[in-house]
């Protein structure tokens, strides 16, 4: 069972991050120090509380490090809202493209959503009790003289009441059986035309922060039509209607809203890309604009929603770029204050890339092995053989383009694409890959060196 965050130690924190991420043991800790504060500045007193700002972080290393990978691991360890968001992708208030407000506008959505699937699944028993009776009402309609199941006693009807109540209970026991799953009922759904109107606007329909259907609701009411299914579709598009009935949708934006301002998390990918000096002057986007626009989101702000107005103050934000052309003081000096936390992440070597062959949950030799077992292939690797993968990514890295751990990715597809080709048709029932399948695989690509450049 999936422990709460309130349950987990900072060394836990990294435990749990032990099985997805090789090394960078400093990132780690430090990750795992500012999801614990979270929690801790939960239980201080209210008017301490408000002060207590979060210690936002950037990780400074090159591709394929596990950068991205510490931060996705941590948002489900907490089970916070958590978005990733590349900041090469907005620009400067004043011009077409995503806007930073997006982020938390973003943010939001993802966590109403969260929360809407856990009190889904709260209700979820009562949900089908309610649509079982309705799936029966299409079956067996109700007695027009009997209201709501009610018999009145001294009642003429009173044995028609009773035969059909009997009727009713041995249905509901064959409907549970599933006697009736070929026979098809008509409901009512919503119609999936809606008026259609035009907006001009820079930041795009879906950056406008406010709901249309809402807003003109009364002007176009939502439309229905009947269609024809079959029970178990009927059951399940009955359960998803009862629960969005028991659900209390204000309860699930409060507490979506809540849960952003004080847990949320957002991953702000290839900062580097804004750092530095703009090239000349020019109509161009400026890197400082992006930046100068981050700021108060960083900072803290209010932020209009289509859920009502969202405080950034204490919104964790994590970020990350390989800083090879710039370095972490381009930044403007206001964000780099505000990023007060800077963890390097150290390149990885041929030790760490046998690790990550094997170790991780995850691992990629442990992937191939499970695809393989679905054509009933038993695939295996010597150790001579995982050591030779590590020595040649380790090598591809240096006299190329260091892409870290992702060169595994493309070393393992290249040595395994024939097996991976030929195995449906073959009648293999194993495979062993040894460190000389490696180097032959891989021989001439690596001599090759123009080769090894696009292939690997």
């Amino acid at each position: 069972m999936k422990k709460g965050i309130e349950e987990l130690t900072p060394k836990q924190i990294v435990k749990e991050l032990d099985k997805y991420i090789i090394g960078q043991d400093k990132a780690k800790k430090s990750v795992a120090i500012a999801l614990r504060n979270r929690w801790r500045r939960q239980q201080v007193e209210d008017d301490l509380r408000e002060e207590i700002m979060p210690n936002n972080i950037i990780l400074i290393g090159p591709t394929g490090v596990g950068k991205t990978e510490i931060a996705r691991r941590l948002a489900r360890l907490s089970s916070a809202p958590f978005i990733k968001v590349e900041a090469s992708k907005f620009t400067e208030v004043g011009y077409v493209g995503r806007d930073v407000e997006s982020i938390i506008r973003d943010i939001v959505d993802l966590s109403v959503s969260m929360v809407r699937n856990e009190q889904t699944v709260e209700v979820e028993t009562k949900a089908e009790e309610m649509a079982e009776d309705r799936l029966l009402d299409l079956l067996l309609p109700p007695l027009p003289d009997v209201k709501d199941g009610e018999n009145q006693l001294n009642d003429e009807n009173d044995e028609t009441y009773l035969k059909w109540k009997r009727t009713r209970e041995k249905l509901r026991e064959q409907l549970r059986a599933g006697k009736f799953d070929e026979r098809k009922v008509e409901l009512e759904v919503p119609s999936s035309t809606s008026p259609s109107m035009q907006i001009i606007s820079p930041m795009g329909i879906e950056e406008m922060g406010m709901n249309i259907q809402d807003l003109l609701g009364p002007m176009f009411p939502k439309k229905t039509k009947k269609r024809k299914m079959n029970i178990p579709d009927a059951r399940r598009f009955l359960i998803q209607e009862e629960s969005q009935k028991l659900i209390d949708m204000e309860e699930v934006v409060r507490e979506a809203i809540d849960r952003v301002e004080n847990g949320g998390m957002v991953f702000l990918d290839e900062i580097d890309k804004i750092a530095g000096e703009n090239s000349g002057s020019g109509p161009d986007v400026s890197r400082e604009g992006v930046q100068r626009d981050l700021l108060p989101i960083v900072e803290g702000c209010s932020v209009i929603t289509k859920y009502g107005m969202v405080k950034t103050d204490h919104v964790l934000f994590i970020a990350s770029g390989a800083f090879h052309v710039s370095k972490p003081s381009d930044l403007i000096p206001e964000m780099q204050g505000r990023f007060p936390i800077r963890v390097e992440l150290n390149s990885l070597t041929t030790k760490d890339f046998i690790r990550i062959l094997t170790e991780p949950e995850n691992a990629l030799i442990k992937q191939y092995i499970a695809l393989l077992k679905t054509e009933n292939v038993k695939l295996t690797f010597t150790k001579g053989a995982i050591k030779e993968v590590a020595k040649i990514a380790s090598e591809v890295n240096e006299n190329a383009e260091n892409i870290g751990a992702r060169r595994l990715h493309t070393i393992l597809t290249t040595l395994l694409e024939n097996l991976l080709f030929d195995v449906p048709d073959s009648k293999l029932d194993e495979a062993k890959i040894t460190d000389k399948d490696v180097r032959d695989a891989l021989k001439d690509i690596i001599e090759d060196e123009d080769l090894s450049r696009y292939i690997l």
